[in-house]
């Protein structure tokens, strides 16, 4: 309809009307007519989908709760905390939306970005009828509506936009929006009990309690820690006792092959190229890595395995002999971008020290899988025991391949993945259990996540490969108890 009523005025004339008109009518045009030059990416594109699709159902009244969650820098702020408020009152100049931060002078700077969006050159052009006090006023006169640094009013509306740090007051007010933007300011709040306490208590007994019916509630962020206010409300949900939430989840580097790139690419090259992310790992370490960067936070120290029992090695440490090598095999049920990886693992063991040597891990069809097995078998000949799980494609991988490869065991797995953990973790912190240095193997990063989030993690196959060869090594003989055995088993003392 829009087309059809432009079709006879001058090209550029019905270009830039209509370019207006889709601006009212979608957030990502709107930020492209507000902000020319922003760098919009795939992913900036998905999250623009998403606040729209919010504010849809903020208007229907469906009180939707949306997450995003992606590493810093990447422009989610600019969107979700800036264009986004001016663009929802453009569109409803009568809502309430309350904003917030870790401070209130962040808050205020936000409330300041969004008042200067609305003064701006493009914007009276899209709503001419949504504008604020051209003055800055601090207490309500007659006929005057409020503008400051704290709260702003739409002129000739109810709109009103209120900017508070975590933990300050927001009486007297409601709101249709709740925004909340990076309730944690650094390591060391994430790190605090008290503090991440507080943010909750703010959240339920403050924030929560002024959302007006219907209304939705936005928070966007970068994991910090397993029980932030994201994990929190993730964890009430799990728990049947929250609300349900929409999770838009961007990785800076891609965990599986996504719809808009693959596996080991950038969340928006043209900001963070992978060189640069692969830097600010380095620099960072793994732990705030995995939180920051790919939003996986690792419990404090680790769930099952901690951080302070895992040793390295060296090419140097190692010894010229083992006593025993072994393969340890886990396989995926099926060969799809959400399954689990096909893993297999080579240990040695020596004396007391158990070595995990070599890993091959993929999302892998059952034909990949055999030739995978062969390779590795071919590469560690002395490893006599391949220990295949029995179950997922493992039958069908120990049937095709026994006559043609020796030593596939079937092992059965007993009791849960975690008491399986459990069991070999007195390996681990004893200091008998040894992982490749990270500055000379590529995948330790990944296995050590993988380690530390278990259970949590997405994914737990390297840790299934490690349990089951660990496992594998302290098995004992059993001997039938009966007084000669044991006397024959007794060394004399002296």
């Amino acid at each position: 309809m829009i087309r059809a009523a432009l079709a006879d005025l001058p090209p550029a004339q019905a270009g830039e009307l209509l370019r207006l008109a889709l601006a009212r009518e979608s957030f990502y045009a709107f930020v492209l007519q507000t902000m020319p030059g922003y760098r919009m990416g795939w992913v900036h594109e998905e999250i623009c989908r998403g606040l729209d699709a919010f504010l849809e159902d903020v208007r229907a009244g469906a009180s939707p709760r949306l997450m995003i969650t992606m590493p810093p820098r990447h422009g989610k702020s600019e969107l979700a905390s800036r264009r986004f408020p001016a663009y929802a009152f453009g569109r409803r100049p009568d809502l309430g939306i309350i904003s917030t931060s870790y401070s209130a002078d962040l808050s205020s700077r936000m409330n300041r970005d969004v008042q200067r969006i609305m003064d701006g050159e493009a914007y009276p052009e899209l709503f001419p009828g949504v504008t604020l006090s051209g003055k800055n006023i601090r207490a309500v006169a007659s006929g005057n509506y409020l503008r400051n640094s704290d709260i702003f009013e739409i002129v000739g509306h109810g709109g009103s936009y209120r900017s508070a740090g975590v933990g300050g007051g927001i009486t007297g007010m409601g709101g249709d929006i709740l925004i909340i933007d990076d309730p944690i300011k650094d390591r060391a709040e994430a790190d605090s009990p008290t503090i991440r306490a507080k943010v909750w208590d703010w959240y339920t007994s403050t924030l929560y309690t002024r959302l007006a019916p219907g209304g939705g509630i936005l928070l966007i962020q970068t994991r910090w820690h397993m029980d932030d206010l994201a994990g929190r409300l993730l964890e009430a949900e799990r728990a049947g006792e929250g609300d349900a939430w929409r999770c838009l989840d961007f990785p800076a580097i891609a965990e599986r092959d996504e719809e808009h790139r693959l596996t080991g690419e950038a969340l928006h090259p043209e900001r963070y190229p992978l060189e640069r992310l692969l830097a600010i790992r380095q620099t960072l370490g793994l732990r705030d890595w995995e939180a920051l960067y790919q939003q996986h936070p690792a419990p404090d120290g680790g769930a099952v395995f901690r951080k302070e029992w895992l040793r390295y090695w060296l090419p140097k440490d190692l010894p010229e002999r083992f006593d025993k090598l072994l393969i340890s095999w886990d396989m995926a049920f099926k060969d799809s971008e959400d399954s689990d990886f096909v893993v297999g693992q080579v240990w040695g063991r020596e004396d007391a020290r158990h070595f995990l040597l070599d890993q091959v891990r993929g999302r892998l069809g059952f034909t990949a899988t055999m030739r995978a097995f062969r390779v590795l078998s071919d590469k560690w000949p002395l490893a006599l025991e391949k220990l295949v799980e029995d179950k997922a494609n493992g039958p069908a991988v120990i049937d095709s391949l026994k006559h043609t490869v020796a030593g596939i065991i079937p092992v059965e797995p007993d009791g849960s993945k975690t008491a399986r953990a459990h069991a070999v973790t007195p390996l681990f912190e004893a200091g008998n259990v040894y992982i490749p240095h990270p500055q000379a193997c590529p995948w330790t990063g990944e296995y050590e996540a993988e380690l530390l989030q278990f259970p949590a993690a997405a994914h737990d196959d390297q840790v299934d490969a490690t349990t089951q060869a660990l496992r594998r090594f302290s098995l004992r003989p059993r001997m039938n108890f009966n007084p000669a055995n044991v006397k024959r088993a007794r060394r004399p003392l002296r």
